[in-house]
């Protein structure tokens, strides 16, 4: 299938796009509000975007509602955890601090989103601050925020993310270890899922 004309100056898209709802100017500020902390402050789920030299990173990030920790209202404490050890999002950071949030809350519509810059904290007492199990955080996420706005439920309405009715059994797509078996037919994928339930129990703090 072809993809016919593309849009190849700002002029052609800004008057395919126009007018801009002014709402969506209004929104947007440079500070958490108490109503856009609350958003925070309920979210279990986060989506992190950062860039470098390397390409672009895109992360999920879950904790009990409210991991995300409010400093004042211009500052996000994000805890790191225990993961795979590529850890591109902060090789990310280290070189490029601009970074890009998706809050998301169960069965809401809306998200909250908030574009900033980055750094890495190891204080120990601040990763201590975050443990959970015992378990203090690897590092600490400080965002300073530059933009913070809440997004509307449109994207989430067409696609029912939270309708159950619209829920997709896990049996019905390939599991992990099958996929890494497509990818290497010599990889033990029948053990690999066997043993992570007990693995994930482990390794999730």
């Amino acid at each position: 299938m072809s993809v016919g004309s593309e849009i190849t100056t700002v002029e052609q898209l800004e008057a395919l796009y126009s007018p801009v709802n002014p709402t969506a100017i209004l929104k947007e500020i440079d500070h958490i509000i108490p109503e856009y902390a609350k958003f925070i402050e309920r979210a279990p789920f986060v989506v992190i975007s950062t860039s470098g030299p390397d390409g672009l990173d895109c992360s999920p990030r879950g904790d009990p509602a409210g991991f995300v920790r409010i400093q004042d209202d211009k500052t996000l404490l994000i805890p790191d955890r225990k993961g795979n050890n590529r850890v591109d999002t902060l090789h990310n950071i280290l070189q490029d601090p601009r970074i890009a949030l998706l809050f998301m809350i169960p069965g809401i519509g809306n998200t909250m989103r908030v574009n900033g810059r980055a750094k890495l904290s190891i204080d120990k007492t601040l990763c201590e601050s975050f443990a959970m199990r015992s378990n203090p955080a690897s590092s600490v996420i400080v965002v300073t925020v530059e933009s913070i706005y809440p997004q509307c439920p449109k994207a989430l309405v067409r696609s029912r993310l939270w309708d159950q009715t619209a829920q997709v059994p896990r049996s019905a797509l390939p599991s992990t270890g099958e996929m890494m078996k497509a990818i290497d037919p010599a990889f033990d994928a029948v053990t690999y899922e066997a043993e992570y339930p007990a693995r994930i129990e482990k390794t999730i703090y």
